[in-house]
Formats: structure tokens, sequence, C-alpha cells
């Protein structure tokens, strides 16, 4: 039929803990095919995966109990566009430099975060950023006990940082990370640019 669009894209969100709800929601609208994801082998039925926001810790430690962890790890390595915010970005830093004792990340984004950035008498605000992948205007960006990269390697775009330099999003092949929520603003841009990768990479 002409003007089909074709199939929706099947997105998964890692639903182990966290405010995984929100990006279904944001990702439907969005006419994504949004699934949460549980099972290691679920993970061959989706073209691109998001991990959102929640307890890093808690979160490494239920993806090894579900037996995921292995196979996020392959899965990123292999290539499948991945977008994690918040606790996702940690999951996905190669580096966490105060983590738990015994935290694992999954690895796949070349830089080093730091989990609890802001300390606990800014644990949660809000600012504007510019990105100017996404154009104008500027994300109103929300941060709930955010992480920061302090560090990315050399293969990793900086899309977007704090007045004070530190670095909020980041991009690097097949992988995006933000430290706040977009998925609680009501601004879809991140999302529609993830999908983009998404569609990009088949």
């Amino acid at each position: 039929m002409a003007g089909n669009p074709g199939p929706s894209p099947r997105v998964g969100v890692l639903a182990l803990q966290g405010d995984f709800r929100e990006h279904l929601r944001v990702l439907t609208a969005l006419g994504a095919d949004a699934r949460s994801v549980r099972r290691p082998e679920e993970l061959s039925e989706i073209d691109g995966l998001v991990i959102p926001g929640g307890e890093s810790s808690v979160m490494d430690k239920l993806s090894r109990a579900f037996g995921l962890a292995g196979p996020l790890r392959e899965a990123v390595a292999g290539g499948l566009p991945v977008y994690g915010t918040c606790a996702g970005l940690i999951m996905l830093a190669d580096r966490v430099l105060d983590g738990i004792e015994g935290q694992q990340s999954i690895g796949g984004l070349d830089v080093s975060v730091r989990r609890n950035a802001f300390g606990n008498q800014l644990e949660s605000f809000e600012t504007d950023l510019a990105i100017p992948r996404l154009g104008e205007p500027g994300i109103h960006a929300v941060f709930i006990r955010a992480p920061v990269v302090v560090e990315a390697g050399p293969d990793v775009d900086v899309l977007a940082s704090l007045d004070d330099g530190r670095i909020v999003a980041v991009e690097s092949r097949n992988v995006l990370g933000t430290a706040f929520h977009p998925e609680v603003t009501g601004d879809s841009r991140i999302h529609s640019y993830f999908l983009q990768k998404v569609a990009n990479a088949h």
C-alpha cells in the first residue's frame, strides 16, 4: 500500500526495577512497539533497548539474578541500539567510580561515571540544557539523584553539559546515555532521536 511506513520498531524497556512504565508510555505514544524485557530470550525479539532510571546497584543485582547481565553485555557489544537514563547510564558505563562493593556494569560506553554526583543537598533539580543535535529550544532536564560523566573516551560524543562543564548526555556508536529523565517532562525529542538510531541500525 502506498505510503505504508513499515512495521513499528520493536523497542524493549528493561523492566527489572525503576521507572520503566514511563518509558513504555513515551515510546508507545511515538509509535514504537514497546515491550517490557525481563528475560534473556526477549532480547532477541527487539530492535532497541531502553534502560531506565532507578537504583543502579539493585538493577545490576537483578540483571544477574535473572540471567540477563551476560546477554545484555553481548547485545550491546553486538550493536543493539541502547539508551540509558540515569541508572541506565551507570549500567552502560565502562567505569563506575563510586559503585557499591561488587557492583558491575554492562559497559558499552567508554566513560567514567560518578553515581551520586550532586550530593544530598542537590539530589534532585531541574535546568534547561542546550542539546544542539536536537535543535531549539533546549531541553528542560530533570535530574533525580543523578550521575555525571566525569571522563569520556575519544570515541564518545558529548551531547550536553551543565554550565559548570559536567557532562550529562553522551553518545557512542549504538549507545546513548543521559543523566537526566526525559520521560517525565513531556518532551519526547530524545526518545524520537533514539528511535531514529534504531531505524538507522536496520
